[in-house]
C-alpha cells in the first residue's frame, strides 16, 4: 500500500462511479447463518477461535487483554509491571516476529496479556503492522491498551484513532508523565478522555506509579462497567464517504452484529488483500454471527 503519492503514479479511484451503478466493481458476501446475538454485557468479547489460530490459549484465563503502542513509548515496561514473572516469549504463528505474552490477576479475574509489536500505524504496510492488526481485528481482544508518550501525543494518537476504529474497548496509557512535567508539558488527562470517548489513565511505570489505576481501567472496559464511546474522525471527501456508508450499510445487511463494520468498508475500498481475504475464507462471518457468550464457551 503506497501512503505517500509517487512520481507518475495512478489518480486515486473515483468512488462516485460506486454509487452509479457501475458493475466494475462488485462486493458479493454471503449472510451468516442463524441469527446473531448480541449476547451479554459482562461475557468476555474475545474470540477464542481466531485466539486459538493465532497461537493464544484462554484455557485459564477469563480475559485477554492486547497491549499496543508505537516503539519507544515504555510498552515493554508496562508489561513487565504488570505480568511481573508470570510471562513468556515465542514467535507469531508462521511469522517471523517476537511475541511477548503475561498474566496477571485483578478484581478475582485472570487476564492474559499480550504484547503486540511496536507500531506507528495498523495500515498493514509491514509485518509487525499486519500482525498488530490481525490481532486486534480477528482476536477481538477483550480490553486493548494503547500506551502513548505524553511528550509526543501528537504522533502518539494517530495509532490511537486507528485503534478506535476498530474497537471501542480500549484504554489509553498516557506513560511518561514524569518526562512530560521535565518538559514543561502539561497534558489534561480528563479531557483527552472525553474528547477520544475511552478512559486515559497516566502512568510512570518506570515507578510504578498509575498502574493500579491502570488496573481498574482495564477490569471496567473488561467486565462491562466502562463502556467506550470513541470519537471517530469521519472527513473523507463525499464521493469517499457516500461509497462508505454504502459499502458499510451492505456489510451491516450481510453481517449483523459486526463490530467495525466502518472500518471494513475503508479497508476493502483500499484493496487491502488481508480484508478481502477475510472476507473470502468467512473470518467476517465468524466476527459476525459468533453470539459473546459462544465466544466465552468456545
Amino acid at each position: 500500500m503506497t501512503l505517500q503519492p509517487q512520481p507518475n503514479a495512478p489518480q486515486p479511484p473515483d468512488y462516485s462511479d460506486l454509487l452509479e451503478g457501475d458493475d466494475s466493481f462488485t462486493l458479493t458476501i454471503q449472510p451468516p447463518p442463524g441469527d446473531a446475538s448480541a449476547g451479554c454485557t459482562t461475557c468476555p468479547s474475545h474470540n477464542a477461535t481466531h485466539l486459538q489460530r493465532l497461537g493464544i490459549d484462554m484455557g485459564e484465563w477469563d480475559y485477554v487483554v492486547a497491549l499496543g503502542g508505537n516503539p519507544n513509548v515504555g510498552k515493554s515496561t508496562v508489561f513487565n509491571a504488570l505480568t511481573g514473572l508470570r510471562q513468556h516469549t515465542g514467535n507469531w504463528p508462521g511469522k517471523t516476529v517476537t511475541r511477548a505474552e503475561g498474566g496477571f490477576e485483578y478484581g478475582g479475574h485472570r487476564y492474559k496479556l499480550v504484547d503486540l509489536p511496536g507500531t506507528y500505524s495498523l495500515l498493514a504496510t509491514s509485518l509487525d503492522e499486519e500482525v498488530a492488526r490481525d490481532f486486534i481485528l480477528f482476536g477481538q481482544p477483550d480490553v486493548t491498551v494503547v500506551v502513548v508518550d505524553a511528550t509526543r501525543l501528537e504522533r502518539n494518537l494517530n495509532l490511537v484513532l486507528q485503534v478506535l476504529e476498530i474497537t471501542d474497548r480500549v484504554v489509553v496509557c498516557l506513560n511518561l508523565m514524569d518526562e512530560a512535567r521535565r518538559h514543561g508539558l502539561v497534558v489534561d488527562e480528563r479531557r483527552l478522555a472525553r474528547d477520544l470517548g475511552v478512559p486515559v489513565v497516566p502512568t510512570e511505570a518506570r515507578q510504578r506509579k498509575g498502574l493500579s489505576e491502570l488496573l481498574q481501567a482495564i477490569d471496567g472496559v473488561a467486565s462491562g462497567r466502562i463502556v467506550g464511546r470513541p470519537h471517530r474522525i469521519q472527513s473523507e471527501p463525499p464521493a469517499l464517504k457516500r461509497a462508505v456508508n454504502q459499502l458499510k450499510t451492505q456489510l451491516e445487511q450481510a453481517f449483523p452484529g459486526l463490530p467495525n463494520a466502518r472500518w471494513v468498508a475503508l479497508r476493502l475500498l483500499d484493496g487491502d488483500p488481508r480484508i478481502v481475504e477475510a472476507v473470502q475464507r468467512g473470518e467476517l462471518n465468524d466476527l459476525a454471527a459468533l453470539p459473546e457468550p459462544a465466544l466465552a464457551a468456545a
